[in-house]
């Protein structure tokens, strides 16, 4: 039978903290293993994951010299052999609490903070690691990561990226940078054509993170990568706009060749009219075409939510792409289901949905939810 899987949160208990221990003292053989261990696990069991990963941080700053330079010489020369591959990310969680200690004692360090760095996200992700250092030494960092864009580890490349991301999923936000991430194109510049998909897909990610707070030049940037040669910069492209093309911005659609809808008519019927939670509304679409060639069409819808006290939220929902020919006429239906949901609650009221084509509102109707 197999071993039983551990829940995420408790990757580190007592097993993981004995087994941290044993990679320190091959680089410290006085490092006090039962000391660190006792302190790692102290009631761990009320821990969630992030908490664990600051106390085993604070454990290896009580155990380990008090010198940070060598502390940090010391958690980098017991690291593992670098990842074989870029699919092997997930191999490293051991060394989560490393950048831990980084994040939290290497601030007045930056040489030493910057080569532990280097070599951790090798073996696991520094991502983490670097955003203080972004935050309270911002120009000196991203002169350090721009001097290592050519570093032959993909894992080095991708942490350039990756580290700077404004809006990274469980990082501290960078709040500089979501007001200005004017710092973060020199790099996402010389990494859009990176042979590793592993680094593109960061750079992708970084652009998504920009394009939510400014997304006019992040479109201007886009267009320009997409003006020089580049056999994956489409990719990178459609990748990094598509919160954007999610919810149906027209310039975001048009650069992936959904241009303005020409000569075509739209009529949108939904039924029934009334309807109460739990049941389904259908929507039939018409679509006609007077125009004297075929054309791509995105097919989105918007609901326009009633919210509490009154208010309204909306929310794009994906329909379907479509080749429509000269003189066509097309018949698409679908059916929208009226469910409560752990993250969207229902209240009464009239429901407004608008249809667009390749992002521009072509047709509305609406539609009532009782109480």
């Amino acid at each position: 039978m197999a071993e039983e899987r551990k829940a995420y949160k408790d990757y580190f208990d007592r097993s993981a903290a004995k087994a941290l221990a044993q990679q320190v003292a091959v680089a410290m053989p006085s490092f006090d293993q039962k000391g660190f261990v006792r302190q790692a696990v102290r009631n761990i069991e009320a821990l969630e994951f992030h908490a664990r990963v600051k106390q085993f941080s604070d454990a290896l700053r009580t155990t380990l010299p008090d010198d940070i330079p060598q502390a940090l010489g010391i958690l980098t020369q017991s690291l593992p052999a670098p990842l074989p591959d870029c699919e092997a990310v997930t191999d490293g969680w051991l060394q989560w609490p490393l950048g831990q200690f980084i994040a939290d004692h290497g601030l007045d360090h930056f040489d030493d903070s910057m080569h532990a760095m280097t070599e951790l996200t090798q073996r696991f992700s520094s991502e983490f690691a670097v955003r203080p250092f972004v935050q309270h030494q911002q120009e000196k960092t991203f002169a350090y990561l721009k001097s290592q864009l050519k570093h032959d580890s993909p894992h080095v490349r991708r942490w350039c990226s990756e580290g700077v991301r404004s809006r990274l999923p469980w990082g501290v936000k960078l709040n500089a940078l979501v007001a200005d991430p004017a710092p973060i194109w020199p790099i996402l510049d010389a990494l859009v054509d990176d042979p590793e998909l592993y680094v593109r897909r960061s750079v992708a990610n970084n652009l998504n993170d920009i394009a939510k707070d400014h997304p006019q030049v992040t479109i201007k940037r886009a267009k320009g990568w997409l003006k020089k040669p580049g056999e994956h910069r489409e990719w990178v492209v459609k990748h990094g706009l598509r919160t954007l093309i999610k919810n149906g911005d027209p310039q975001a659609l048009e650069l992936i060749g959904f241009g303005a809808p020409k000569g075509v008519s739209a009529k949108l019927s939904i039924a029934p009219q009334k309807i109460s939670v739990g049941e389904t509304v259908a929507l039939d679409v018409t679509l006609q075409s007077k125009a004297k060639s075929s054309q791509r069409l995105l097919l989105d819808y918007i609901v326009h939510y009633v919210r509490k006290g009154g208010k309204s939220g909306s929310k794009v929902f994906k329909w379907t792409t479509l080749e429509l020919a000269s003189g066509e006429t097309r018949q698409v239906s679908r059916n929208h289901p009226m469910r409560q949901t752990t993250v969207r609650a229902l209240y009464p009221g009239v429901h407004k949905v608008k249809l667009q084509l390749n992002g521009n509102v072509v047709a509305a109707g609406e539609f009532e939810l009782l109480e």
